[in-house]
């Protein structure tokens, strides 16, 4: 048994899971945000979600080389050019961020006992959204999703599919229903956005404003009619 030393914070993480649905620039938004808060991540890539990885950036996401692949993805704005995001996962950055594996049960996810502060699954593609209502645990992901349901911890559900048809429908109730919160993947246009990356940080900080996370991915709405376009025209 290692007790926790006196005086030394135990490590307490955020799980980001990233199902195989489309919008993986969601995903690395929110993981550069959650690191710049100060944040510890625990990541989960599903195998479905590395096939959506390659085809919308042409980076290929393997356990054995998961930080040199991380860190290439972290790097790539919405647009798949490299971007100016101050990540290092080479230091402190690489120090907070844990991989595990979608198909390792034995994970510390998997389990109640192992102590995190909740879990945010972006992009949630509808076959992960029926497996975490169903209760399936079919890999990693589903487990610490229902593992997060069960605990009574925050779980943002960032489902990313259009049109939903009436059984996703039911499901998502039933997520809301079980404590977790539904948060469709939808940019919105008052913040001022100029560049598709303004649009996938407005997603990524709603999302991590379900979880009470701070950022400054976009602009807050401040009650003044054509605001964001006034302050952009002199920023």
């Amino acid at each position: 048994m290692n007790p926790v030393k006196p005086g030394k914070t135990p490590r307490t993480p955020w799980i980001v899971g990233v199902s195989g649905a489309s919008g993986t620039p969601y995903a690395a938004a929110v993981l550069r945000a959650l690191l710049a808060a100060d944040e510890s991540v625990d990541l989960v890539v599903s195998r479905a979600s590395r096939l959506t990885l390659l085809d919308e950036t042409g980076i290929s996401y393997r356990d054995a080389h998961w930080r040199g692949d991380l860190r290439e993805w972290l790097s790539r704005g919405a647009d798949g050019k490299p971007g100016t995001f101050a990540v290092d996962l080479d230091g402190e950055d690489g120090d907070r961020v844990r991989h595990w594996s979608p198909g390792d049960l034995a994970a510390g996810p998997s389990s109640g006992s192992y102590p995190v502060k909740g879990m945010l699954i972006v992009p949630a593609s509808t076959a992960c959204v029926a497996g975490v209502a169903l209760g399936l645990s079919k890999d990693l992901l589903q487990r610490a999703a229902s593992v997060t349901l069960k605990e009574g911890r925050p779980l943002v559900v960032a489902v990313r599919e259009t049109p939903l048809n009436g059984q996703t429908l039911r499901h998502l109730v039933t997520l809301d229903e079980a404590g977790a919160t539904v948060l469709p993947a939808s940019p919105a246009f008052y913040a001022g956005a100029t560049h598709i990356q303004d649009l996938v940080d407005f997603v990524a900080g709603r999302a991590l404003d379900a979880a009470g996370v701070p950022h400054t991915l976009y602009r807050r709405w401040e009650g003044e009619v054509g605001g964001a376009r006034a302050s952009g025209a002199t920023d």
